[in-house]
């Protein structure tokens, strides 16, 4: 079910034709991308479109009173920056490196000559496209009607499927508390209260920075997305 609340674009390139993949592949140019570094900026034109090689991205707007709303984290294997290019619009929000980070760049004239050239790029790409929007209605409303501690246990849920790694058994979530308060639209005195009562519920536990769910099941109840 937390698939309503993530993307999918890390299928494209799984689903890609081999030849289309190489072809996708031959136009990336990789850039190493520190932590807090900027990958492009709300209102700007976009040059291009990106694809995360390695490394968590932030996608955030900023509040009426100059407070970032994280709107999504993207992690390795996912494209980011195309909805702006496809409407040829700048870019409704912001994007920043939360961790150093390997980002691919692909430029406008190569993205739209892939278009061309590929059916399947297009079709995975405005597929997902789709899905996006709808992502993203779901996390506007979880936003408006839930709880704070129901969208602190949702988004401590995506982060634990973001940060999970394959046949690794401890999943550690590694967020700074601005950045997570920022994801459940809360300040950081109301967060901290929060993970206070989960910790001594034993649903979690903290080392630091690193937060770790103990009881997946408890937080899936009360974050209410059945």
């Amino acid at each position: 079910m937390i698939t309503k609340f993530t993307f999918n674009s890390q299928n494209i390139l799984s689903e890609l034709p081999s030849e289309d993949k190489v072809l996708l592949e031959k136009i990336m140019t990789d850039k190493k991308y520190r932590k807090n570094q900027p990958i492009f900026t709300e209102g700007t034109l976009p040059s291009g479109i990106f694809y995360l090689q390695s490394g968590k991205v932030k996608k955030y707007k900023m509040d009426n009173d100059g407070r970032e709303q994280i709107i999504y984290i993207y992690n390795a294997g996912e494209f980011f920056g195309y909805s702006s290019v496809l409407s040829e619009s700048t870019y409704g929000d912001t994007a920043v490196a939360i961790e150093n980070s390997i980002i691919s760049f692909i430029t406008i004239r190569d993205f739209n000559e892939i278009l061309k050239s590929s059916s399947s790029f297009s079709r995975l790409l405005l597929k997902n496209l789709s899905h996006e929007f709808s992502v993203l209605a779901n996390l506007m409303a979880v936003l408006s009607q839930r709880t704070v501690r129901e969208r602190v246990a949702l988004n401590l849920l995506i982060l634990h499927d973001k940060y999970k790694v394959k046949d690794v058994p401890n999943t550690y979530i590694m967020l700074s508390r601005s950045d997570l308060a920022n994801m459940a639209g809360t300040v950081i005195e109301t967060l901290a209260r929060v993970l206070h009562d989960f910790k001594h519920d034993k649903l979690i536990a903290t080392d630091g920075r690193k937060i770790q769910l103990l009881n997946i099941e408890r937080l899936i109840q009360i974050a209410n997305f059945y």
